[in-house]
């Protein structure tokens, strides 16, 4: 169940309730499908909540208790780390985010909070069978959350509100109008889906949350204390070592034996045709692969068989050649994504609301990078909201919020307006001003060729020149592999 992701992951806890509903239904020592009868009295400090009416009061204690929590959690460091998720889990590992113990953490906490909604079950009926925990009322949950809207906490309430009340209504009304008994109410929830995914796939929280407009939920300190950053190389010092990386995926030779070098300061280009092996090379060092043979050396250590999230932690940030962003959330929290490794609270401080000086400290750097990249006035904008050459930009700036000394950008200005280039080169001039070091996978020549310090260029994945822009472009080689030949 941990590996899976999109629509198989509920279907995949749905097999596993099945299972259980079984399994449980025929142990004697749980009463079989009979159940368990004659549950005692809850007891809460010394009150014993005997009637429905007192129950259902402490039931909406646990409800509103739970929902500041999970808003707490999802509000943190934490919670943009699971919220990271939903970007795919080769986003979040290159922002330094586990996300195998992220699964872990969603499925316990939400375990735990299943656990205590069964508690307060068996104690209001005062008995408990597997027939309320079927696959009928497991699909009935799922329903109640895509009518809400899976991504909003207040819409799993009303989700649950939503059905049940449709529910007894139709329970009532659908016998009278057909003059028949059966559960047509499922005919009518199917109707129900289908025009939410057509209409609302959002879920009915959103067109509810507009007539009670709010600011964003995450701000920026005016004063918070600075993160603690790295120490930076010296100009010149050699950072990245590729020596004869090679890749091989079965008996295709993506990266064959490549060799180059990055140093501190500079701005190295590395270009190529299409299927040159320039994304294969750029994902060798970024640890999405792993190299067949060859050493990748980071500051004098050996990376090439550490993850994307060892290597960030190391000082190599990186952005992605198609924009992964998270469109629902404000760039400000986008960016914050990429501190994720600069701070520590875990799940129980984030829950108790016991980080908010970390946070802050988060947030503070968070709106720093946005300033430093230019993209100020669109701190509280959602994501999704931005321009193609606004959300590269904020791409940059995520990686920057790893406190990098080298930065990785896979196609920054592909898609881009001429405009758009120009200022994306100005500010990674700025960047190299400022002694971070860039190494880049690109196919406008114009941009690299006015914009690096050296390139390094590829060609069925191999390296087939090396040195500065001027006399590259002069190479037969590059000529032949980019022209098809110079007369």
């Amino acid at each position: 169940t941990m590996r899976l992701s999109g629509h198989f992951l509920p279907l995949g806890t749905i097999a596993w309730g099945l299972a259980l509903f079984f399994l449980f239904g025929n142990l004697d020592m749980l009463g079989k499908y009979d159940g368990i009868n004659g549950i005692p009295v809850l007891n809460v400090l010394g009150i014993n909540l005997e009637s429905g009416r007192h129950i259902y009061y402490l039931i909406w204690v646990v409800v509103l208790a739970s929902v500041v929590s999970v808003q707490n959690l999802l509000n943190s460091r934490m919670g943009r780390a699971i919220r990271a998720l939903r970007g795919g889990g080769m986003m979040a590992e290159a922002m330094g985010v586990n996300t195998g113990w992220m699964r872990v953490v969603i499925f316990v906490y939400a375990a735990v909070l299943a656990a205590v909604s069964g508690f307060l079950y068996a104690h209001l009926q005062r008995a408990v069978n597997p027939t309320p925990f079927g696959l009928n009322h497991g699909i009935e949950y799922l329903f109640m959350a895509v009518v809400g809207g899976v991504a909003h906490v207040w819409g799993a309430v009303l989700g649950a509100a939503i059905l049940t009340v449709l529910q007894d209504w139709l329970q009532s009304l659908l016998p009278k109008l057909l003059g028949e008994n059966g559960n047509f109410e499922i005919i009518v929830f199917g109707i129900l889906m289908v025009l939410l995914l057509q209409y609302a796939r959002r879920g009915v929280w959103p067109f509810v949350a507009r007539f009670f407009p709010r600011g964003p939920k995450a701000h920026a300190p005016e004063h918070a204390e600075a993160l603690p950053t790295r120490s930076k190389p010296a100009t010149g010092e050699m950072l990245l070592t590729v020596n004869k990386a090679r890749k091989q995926f079965g008996g295709l030779v993506a990266v064959n034996d490549v060799s180059f070098e990055v140093r501190a300061g500079q701005i190295i280009g590395l270009i190529g045709p299409n299927g040159a092996g320039k994304s294969t090379t750029f994902n060798l060092v970024t640890g999405v692969l792993q190299p067949t043979s060859g050493e990748i050396t980071f500051r004098g250590e050996r990376i090439d068989h550490l993850t994307s999230r060892q290597i960030v932690a190391r000082g190599i940030g990186r952005t992605f050649q198609h924009v992964k962003l998270l469109p629902t959330m404000t760039v400000l929290e986008n960016v914050a994504i990429g501190a994720h490794l600069r701070g520590n609270a875990g799940v129980l401080r984030s829950v108790a609301k016991l980080n908010a000086a970390e946070e802050g400290r988060l947030m503070s750097e968070a709106a720093n990078q946005i300033r430093r990249v230019g993209l100020e006035q669109h701190m509280y904008d959602e994501a999704g909201s931005l321009a193609l050459g606004q959300q590269r930009i904020l791409e940059i700036a995520r990686a920057l919020c790893c406190d990098p000394t080298l930065l990785l950008l896979d196609e920054p200005a592909a898609g881009l307006r001429y405009q758009e280039k120009q200022q994306l080169a100005a500010l990674l001039r700025k960047l190299r001003e400022e002694g971070m070091s860039v190494l880049l996978v690109e196919h406008d020549m114009d941009f690299v060729m006015n914009l690096t310090d050296r390139l390094v260029v590829m060609e069925f994945g191999t390296r087939i020149a090396a040195g500065l822009p001027v006399d590259v472009q002069k190479d037969p080689a590059v000529l032949e592999a980019y022209l098809g030949g110079v007369e």
